[in-house]
């Protein structure tokens, strides 16, 4: 059997990998794609079997993902289906090799998290293309000796021809080529130190171990370009799972201690102009998101608050900052289970921020609302979902004519109100509030109290009496309510 070689790697004019293709891994991200998309590497990142690879000076996040490789025997162009696979001569093991510390830096095209020296092992053994069936392909992968991978072919998203005929559409394969064809879940981090291996078989037809050694670079990056940076949700991503990344899991019924079920349930209990009076009394006058409408007005809304901020649109800066997986795809894919996203459109309302599907994303993902300040396309559509958004007014243009997308979780500025991430946000028909995490239990302990005073007082109204010393409560009346209310103090409930 012929082994990969530098000879192999200098027949390779472009390296082609697919986002996601298994139902596992599409499963562990939280999306499955309605068709595939592709990124680029550097032919300058093939590496053989035993090389070892540096993870880069300052990163902490090489992620590691086995994979198919494809290597194209004829130019493809325009091909069928049914006619691609006769152009693949060649299977292979492969690993995806990328540092999720600088997946922010290329707008979703990988360039410098997934391209660097070395970061795409291919081997070591070719697998004749025509041997085996493309739907029964088994691949695997070993952590130190762990199997952490395995997984077959047979239920791929987007079978490997279709790969080849889809990208064929608008360019040519050429002869070396390589398509990486995505990875199952178990795709995890590698430390300097670490062994990865994967094996790629047919039955007894086997690709032999690719193995890659991870060293530390000491090298570090110059200022002059975007340096390593990483969050809990690169974490996240990067190791496949919360639990993996050593992060604490996220409960449904209390995403954050800011926001405990308790709490969400005493503040879902009482109106905004009963937490606006309160807040009132602790000198907050500006906590209010103002102008906005609700598609569910009915609703009562209580949760912590994720932040995205649109710039006004200048063209140059919209075409590398609004292409791709932008500020306003990461803020919606990154949502969590009760979290509402809140939006600065600068009051905007000649564009949309917000349509049917990132709506819809926000939905699945559990977000209990969008706040925006700007307009919402798609506007019967994002009416009609279940979860409420408030926003400025309907409007048809995409958000390219007015915004960029620019920030995620930072201090913003919506409807005349500062909000930042993990500010409480209560919503209802009066109104939409921002309470400061450290305030919101006795906020809401106070406004529970005001509420009841306030059932008694609406009935003594009703049975007739004056208002006067009754709202607020004199001295008299007090005594009369802790009589009505079966208390002398609150300490004796």
């Amino acid at each position: 059997m012929e082994q990969v070689t530098d000879d192999t790697f200098a027949a390779a004019r472009k390296v082609i990998a697919v986002h996601i293709n298994y139902p596992s891994r599409a499963a562990q991200r939280g999306r499955t794609p309605a068709q595939p998309s592709y990124f680029l590497k550097p032919p300058s990142s093939l590496s053989l079997t035993g090389s070892a690879v540096e993870r880069p000076a300052g990163c902490e996040l090489l992620g590691y993902e086995g994979e198919v490789a494809l290597i194209i025997g004829k130019p493809a162009r325009r091909v069928s289906v049914e006619d691609a696979w006769s152009h693949v001569e060649w299977v292979t093991a492969s690993n995806d090799l990328g540092v999720y510390d600088l997946r922010y830096a290329d707008k979703g095209s990988n360039l410098r998290s997934k391209g660097g020296d070395g970061f795409t092992p291919v081997g070591p053994a070719l697998i004749p293309a025509d041997d085996v069936d493309p739907a029964h392909l088994r691949i695997r992968t070993w952590y130190n000796g762990e199997l952490v991978q395995d997984d077959t072919t047979e239920d791929l998203l987007f079978p490997f021809a279709r790969l080849v005929a889809d990208l064929s559409q608008l360019l040519t394969l050429e002869e070396g080529d390589i398509i990486l064809t995505g990875t199952p879940a178990g795709a995890s981090v590698a430390k300097p130190g670490d062994v990865v291996e994967v094996e790629i078989s047919a039955g007894e037809v086997t690709s032999g171990r690719l193995v890659t050694r991870v060293e530390e670079g000491t090298t570090p990056f110059a200022d002059f370009g975007a340096g390593p940076r990483v969050d809990d949700l690169q974490r996240e991503e990067a190791y496949g799972s919360r639990e993996a990344a050593g992060l604490p899991a996220q409960d449904p019924e209390q995403a954050s201690p800011a926001l405990s079920a308790e709490l969400k349930a005493k503040l879902e209990s009482v109106c905004t102009a009963t937490l606006s009076s309160q807040l009132r009394r602790r000198g907050l006058n500006n906590v209010s998101i103002d102008g906005l409408t609700s598609t569910r007005p009915e609703k009562r809304v209580v949760g912590l608050a994720r932040t995205l901020r649109y710039v006004p649109n200048r063209e140059d800066l919209f075409k590398t900052h609004g292409g791709g997986f932008n500020a306003q795809k990461r803020a919606i894919d990154s949502v969590n289970e009760g979290e509402i996203l809140v939006m600065e459109a600068r009051g905007e309302k000649g564009t949309g921020t917000i349509g049917d599907i990132l709506a819809l994303r926000a939905q699945v993902r559990g977000a209990a609302a969008i706040i925006t300040d700007g307009g919402v396309r798609d506007f019967s559509a994002v009416a009609a979902m279940d979860m409420p958004t408030y926003y400025a007014n309907p409007h048809p243009a995409v958000l390219g004519r007015r915004h960029i997308p620019w920030d995620t979780d930072i201090t913003i500025a919506c409807g005349g109100a500062t909000v930042q991430p993990g500010d409480i946000i209560v919503a209802d028909s009066d109104g939409i509030l921002v309470i400061p995490p450290g305030l919101a239990e006795e906020v809401a302990d106070d406004s529970i109290d005001q509420e009841r005073e306030e059932a008694f007082i609406t009935e003594m109204v009703e049975q007739g009496h004056s208002v006067d010393g009754l709202y607020p409560l004199n001295a008299e009346w007090r005594t009369k309510y802790e009589e009505w209310n079966g208390m002398g103090s609150r300490e004796s409930r």
